[in-house]
């Protein structure tokens, strides 16, 4: 399987070399009743993966590792410039689209208890919403992003660091973003016959949610996902601006070079599918107990890792990565499936290989508005060495 890319962005190639394990001399037998099986955590490689700050440029770097029976965490930088205080596992911070695995996973569960069907039109349920040509976008290709809806007008500015923080107080409704689709425009291509990763898809299939549950989403997935598992720090903040206790800041780099805080900020842009906020414990917890099967039975989590047929094709041409609710990469031979997510200042990646033995969650805070993946792609080099 040739290496798929790690987020929207294109995936920088990189490669840490993994710990070699070294056999012990004389008998396998004799060695083995001598000499303890040797770590296969490289934690000293890890350790160093996020300690190269400056690539890309960060201010914080956290990451929990597990790989069979091993436990890792590790920390580089600072969680406040101004105090100095080193990040803590426990700590707040805006976890982006890794929101939409959650939403997912709700989707997911009502399609297990039959209350919604995966080929039904979107229309069905939102065709308030939606004029005639995008309802009959089915709610499974909402999940895999093969809904061929076309591009946002109207959005505010946001290519520079200053034209962001202008915008940071901003409050959308779910249903002002939807409306940012154009409804006298045709569909980019039939759906399901292409894939392109789409954050206003989870904005609709929150609000489908909302539809059949009759309850907000968040507290949905609060009552299904987050009390179950004991995720106390885990929300979406809806309307609030702020990180409420021990958190992390997330900070820009102004094009004049000076450094602002960009913690406070509105995300209701984000509803639905990029407000969560999280920790790198409760992400961690969220990774094994979903992977396990904890949430989800057999055929839905079948639905969960299957990607769409070989024939869907991401618009430039490389093969499709997204399944329903979680993204494939494939580094060094090993894959990898989970979700990268984004908010200004807050970068976070959370990926295991299917079967759970090799995973971790990474977050860090990058100063500049677009950055590389060089510091997810050396923590998946070590794992996979």
């Amino acid at each position: 399987m040739t290496p798929q890319t790690i987020s929207r962005r294109s995936l920088i190639r990189g490669s840490v070399a993994g710990a070699a394990l070294l056999a012990a001399p004389g008998t396998a037998s004799r060695a083995a009743a001598a000499v303890p099986a040797r770590p296969s955590l490289d934690t000293e490689a890890l350790q160093a993966a996020i300690s190269d700050l400056a690539h890309p440029p960060s201010v914080s770097a956290q990451l929990r590792v597990a790989k069979g029976a091993e436990r890792w965490y590790g920390t580089a930088g600072v969680s406040d410039v101004a105090t100095g205080r080193r990040p803590h596992p426990g700590d707040g911070f805006r976890a982006g689209s890794v929101t939409k695995v959650f939403v997912a996973t709700v989707v997911l569960q009502l399609w297990a208890e039959r209350r919604v069907e995966l080929d039904a039109p979107v229309g069905r349920h939102l065709g308030d919403l939606l004029p005639a040509h995008f309802g009959r976008i089915t709610v499974g290709q909402l999940l895999d992003h093969t809904s061929g809806l076309p591009d946002h007008e109207g959005l505010p500015d946001d290519s520079t660091p200053e034209a962001v923080l202008r915008h940071r107080f901003d409050r959308w409704t779910p249903e002002q973003w939807v409306r940012t689709i154009p409804a006298d425009r045709p569909l980019k291509f039939r759906p399901g016959t292409k894939q392109e990763y789409r954050g206003i898809t989870y904005v609709l299939l929150a609000l489908l949610i909302e539809r059949l549950t009759g309850r907000p989403y968040g507290e949905v997935i609060r009552s299904r996902v987050l009390e179950p598992l004991g995720l106390r720090h885990t929300l979406l903040p809806g309307g609030d601006p702020h990180l409420h206790g021990p958190h992390i800041h997330g900070y820009l780099r102004m094009t004049d070079g000076t450094l602002q805080d960009a913690t406070v900020f509105n995300v209701s842009n984000c509803w639905g599918e990029g407000e969560l906020v999280s920790t790198v414990d409760d992400l961690f917890c969220f990774q094994r107990a979903l992977f396990s099967g904890a949430l989800l039975p057999p055929h839905a989590m079948a639905m969960l890792f299957t990607l769409p047929p070989d024939g869907v094709r991401m618009l430039d041409g490389s093969p499709a990565r997204y399944s329903m609710g979680l993204q494939q990469v494939t580094v060094n031979g090993l894959t990898f499936w989970g979700k990268t997510g984004e908010m200004y200042g807050y970068r976070t990646r959370v990926f295991s290989t299917r079967d759970g033995r090799v995973g971790f969650v990474l977050h860090y805070t990058p100063t500049p508005l677009t950055t590389s993946e060089e510091m997810a792609v050396r923590v998946a080099a070590v794992l996979a060495g």
